[in-house]
């Protein structure tokens, strides 16, 4: 089982060319694993963690309902945003800059094949990572990601995540606020669900700006110590 992953930080990347790469990748593996179990080849499988920033865009996941979105073509114009249909799993979501956006590629086969446990340890990730700053974060039944007063008339998401997985080789991921322009969020129901608000992590922290490459390196210290990775 090969533990090691690959860091790769793109920076700032167009979405659908992001999705392109990771694709790109995510078939690289798959094919190790066809050639491995059609020849007994023994090969072993890559892993990478991608960390991107992206422009103003929308995605909606393939169980999604595009009511949730509420721009039309010519307001995400004007709003300087896109919009993609796309084969994670989840509704809508909103990704622009100031939000750490992380795409592991793993062949789970290399750690464990639990996509349940695969999510519950990126949630565990942010919140470790988040805990490190004083902010109390913890999940909410039936709802991914990554929530704050969960229980109350303010619960509120920082993180979301959505994932694809096949033959156990993972793609997308999460995306964190950390610096995020929360009034993008005003033109969706956030992942389908009505009512519940959204946040960043300089919000509750009441800073202008957090230090997302501080954030960066605490996400990947816990993503080792979970997944028992090598970097």
């Amino acid at each position: 089982m090969n533990k090691k992953i690959q860091i790769q930080d793109i920076g700032i990347r167009d979405f659908k060319e992001t999705w392109e790469y990771q694709e790109v990748l995510f078939k690289e593996i798959l094919d190790i694993k066809v050639k491995n179990r059609r020849e007994d080849a023994g090969l072993d499988t890559p892993n990478h963690f991608l960390f991107v920033e992206h422009p103003h865009v929308y995605t909606l996941g393939k169980s999604g309902d595009m009511s949730n979105l509420l721009l039309s073509e010519e307001q995400l114009k004007e709003k300087g945003a896109t919009f993609y249909k796309i084969n994670r799993g989840g509704d809508i979501t909103y990704h622009g800059p100031g939000q750490i956006v992380g795409y592991p590629i793993l062949d789970l086969d290399n750690f464990f094949t639990d996509i349940h446990k695969y999510l519950r340890f990126l949630e565990e990730m942010v919140i470790l990572t988040i805990a490190e700053y004083g902010i109390n974060a913890t999940r909410s039944k039936g709802e991914t990601g990554v929530w704050l007063d969960v229980g109350t008339p303010f619960a509120r998401k920082i993180c979301a995540m959505g994932v694809r997985a096949s033959r156990w080789v993972t793609m997308h991921g999460f995306a964190l606020n950390v610096n995020a322009d929360l009034g993008y969020f005003d033109n969706i129901i956030p992942c389908g669900i009505k009512g519940k608000a959204v946040t960043s992590l300089n919000v509750e922290l009441g800073l202008e700006k957090v230090n997302e490459e501080e954030i960066k390196q605490k996400l990947l210290k816990h993503f080792k110590t979970l997944f028992e990775a090598e970097f």
